[in-house]
């Protein structure tokens, strides 16, 4: 039985991973922390912590499981650099899996795209679409972030200097060397996201549409499933999926 403690219970995310973790075999909710909660309290209680809660609370997350020797699973997005930073100096002591989006769908995606950029090669433009519902904090999403580092890998780019958020005004002709990235928001969208491949005569466009969160918490269940049994160290949902 694997024991499992949610941080940002209250939530959409945490909501949903309570409704699904109900269905699963083999798995027990033992702790719900929210704002104003303590971790502290129920750490002891289980085996491995989802984190959904908000990008300044993972870090002391993590120095937390660290701490107690618990498995983390983060699903939380927008983190600052230094945060990540923070978050990554404790994933030598414990097994981590901290992935954008826990989607096998979107995590099809990613492969996907790598071996797409792979194939169609510079002579295609790269544009990436990602549509959320409008109380979303963070733009561009994780999962689109996600998408942007696979393009800029497979191009060799820095991002910070190949991104284009959106275009406005007189921006001249489209350089070989970005990548476009647009936020949309609006309604109650799960998340749309879509990548771009343009070419003189021809265009190749992969898209995930997720309708319900659902897919996200059973993927992150199986991710705390699979992570109490790791080593000590940093690992994505590709690794959890096995398509590395």
């Amino acid at each position: 039985m694997t024991k499992v403690i949610i941080t940002g219970a209250k939530g959409r995310m945490g909501q949903a991973l309570l409704a699904c973790a109900a269905c699963i075999p083999g798995l027990e909710i033992v702790g719900q922390v929210d704002q104003g909660d303590n971790l502290a309290d129920v750490i002891d209680r289980g085996d491995v912590v989802i984190d959904f809660s908000f990008h300044t609370a993972t870090a002391g997350v993590a120095e937390l499981c660290a701490k107690h020797r618990k498995a983390l699973v983060i699903g939380t997005t927008g983190h600052k650099e230094t945060e990540k930073a923070a978050i990554r100096a404790h994933t030598a002591t414990v097994p981590t899996v901290w992935a954008s989006n826990y989607s096998t769908g979107v995590n099809t995606l990613f492969w996907l795209t790598r071996k797409a950029a792979e194939i169609l090669g510079t002579n295609f433009d790269l544009e990436v679409v990602e549509m959320h519902h409008r109380l979303k904090k963070d733009a561009p999403s994780g999962t689109a972030t996600t998408l942007l580092e696979i393009l800029g890998d497979v191009r060799k780019l820095q991002l910070k200097e190949a991104l284009r958020h959106g275009r406005e005004g007189i921006v001249g002709e489209r350089t070989d060397a970005e990548i476009g990235i647009h936020a949309i928001r609006g309604g109650d969208v799960v998340g749309d996201h879509t990548v771009i491949f343009a070419a003189n005569g021809e265009r190749v466009e992969l898209t995930h549409k997720a309708s319900s969160r659902d897919t996200f918490a059973n993927g992150a269940l199986r991710a705390a499933q699979w992570i109490v049994a790791q080593k000590p160290g940093l690992y994505d949902m590709q690794d959890v999926l096995g398509l590395k």
